[in-house]
């Protein structure tokens, strides 16, 4: 397991940094291409090499930045008062979310994430006309919120809540990414700062932080250059996948955990 950078350890480790950095890269494309997913893709294979709080705080702190870069993109899209209710949620769910990291398996919430992920996803790819969640319901957008931030404190995977319900309510895929990323990048900088208190922020896990950044960026690029050239028909489905993909690698990480 890769658990930190020794120089003087000429064993399995090229071959070990080097899927943390392909992976580093390809989750970051796929978050710019749709605007989520960096956790699920980064976790599918990082668990293999790194520890659970590593991957979380790995995960937790490029989020931020992925997310944090394409809302500047996406500003214009932005409306404040649509996003407070989930904002605020989600600060309040993740707490929550850091004591069951402690305290409740990580197999069986990312199973349970995953049976949703891939009911959701199956049904609405197959019954593509489904009525939007229309109107003020904020109400509901407090609750999704805080759903958020427990799921982001406790798995690291900040956006999926956010996602799936925007996707619910009929927006465009620009107003859709200008609600799940900036609750995502909230969600994230609000974990950031309850996890530096659990120790998780070793050398270790700093080491591969600097080494995994520029893959990070460059990967966010590309992604945010080929997000330009969608259409919302194509984003649509692309989320959808992206989300039934989600679901089936949890499973499978499920599995691998027997």
């Amino acid at each position: 397991m890769l658990t930190g950078v020794d120089c003087t350890d000429n064993s399995a480790m090229p071959i070990d940094l080097l899927v943390f950095l392909v992976t580093a890269f390809v989750a970051a494309l796929v978050a710019g291409v749709a605007g989520f997913a960096f956790g699920l893709v980064a976790a599918a294979i990082w668990l293999q090499i790194l520890t659970p709080l590593q991957t979380t705080t790995l995960i937790v702190v490029y989020g931020l930045l992925v997310q944090g870069y394409a809302v500047w993109k996406l500003r214009h899209a932005i409306d404040v008062e649509r996003l407070l209710p989930l904002l605020i949620g989600g600060q309040i769910g993740i707490p929550f979310g850091v004591v069951l990291l402690d305290r409740v398996p990580a197999s069986e919430m990312r199973a349970a994430i995953g049976v949703f992920l891939i009911v959701f996803s199956l049904y609405s790819l197959f019954r593509p006309k489904l009525a939007p969640v229309a109107g003020e319901r904020r109400l509901a957008d407090g609750g999704i919120g805080i759903l958020s931030g427990i799921v982001g404190g406790a798995t690291g995977l900040a956006g999926i809540v956010p996602t799936v319900w925007a996707s619910l309510r009929g927006w465009t895929k620009d107003e859709q990414r200008a609600v799940f990323q900036p609750i995502a990048v909230a969600i994230f900088a609000g974990s950031l700062l309850w996890l530096g208190g659990t120790a998780s922020f070793d050398r270790h896990t700093l080491v591969l932080l600097v080494i995994g950044l520029p893959a990070v960026l460059a990967g966010s690029w590309v992604g945010l250059r080929l997000y330009g050239h969608l259409s919302e028909a194509v984003f649509r489905r692309i989320v959808l996948i992206l989300l039934l993909f989600a679901g089936a690698s949890l499973i499978v990480q499920l599995r691998h955990c027997f």
